[in-house]
């Protein structure tokens, strides 16, 4: 379902015709004997980088760039994996928070001014080689004065 959202205009300042981006991709791979502990691995990735951990490693992106958060949104998915996609600005914006009810899930509303941050994770297993993998894709945009490369050594660790 997908959900329109309608609020203030935001005012757009700032740009230059530069895009800069900081896209990789981070793999991790465990070679599991049997599916039970296939399944203990990705059990364990899924706990650790579930939209919680990785809404935080964006969180601690954006204040590393010097950005200010205008959204974030996350969704853990069935079986496995998580995504998160947040909104930047270069300017302090109010944050308003929606909590959905049923599952206790929660989303935060708001409009990309200048940049966005997503975050993507992949993990999976081969019964057939017993290979169990975990990929994480972090992608940073900026076209205003915001660099992302500010956060590269960080990401890194």
């Amino acid at each position: 379902m997908v959900k329109h959202v309608r609020g203030r205009k935001v005012r757009l300042e700032g740009f230059n015709n530069l895009t800069k981006s900081l896209s990789f991709n981070i793999y991790d791979i465990c070679y599991a004997r049997t599916p039970e502990s296939q399944l203990e691995y990705l059990e364990y990735i899924d706990e650790e980088y579930d939209s919680d951990r990785l809404g935080g490693i964006i969180e601690e992106v954006t204040r590393i760039i010097d950005a200010k958060l205008v959204n974030i949104t996350t969704q853990d998915y069935d079986p496995r994996g998580a995504s998160v996609v947040a909104l930047l600005n270069e300017d302090k914006t109010i944050l308003d928070t929606i909590k959905q009810g049923g599952r206790g899930e929660s989303s935060i509303v708001g409009h990309l001014d200048k940049s966005h941050i997503t975050a993507h994770t992949y993990p999976e297993f081969d019964t057939a080689t017993g290979l169990a993998t975990f990929r994480v894709d972090i992608d940073v945009s900026t076209c205003g004065t915001i660099s992302p490369l500010r956060a590269l050594p960080q990401l890194i660790d």
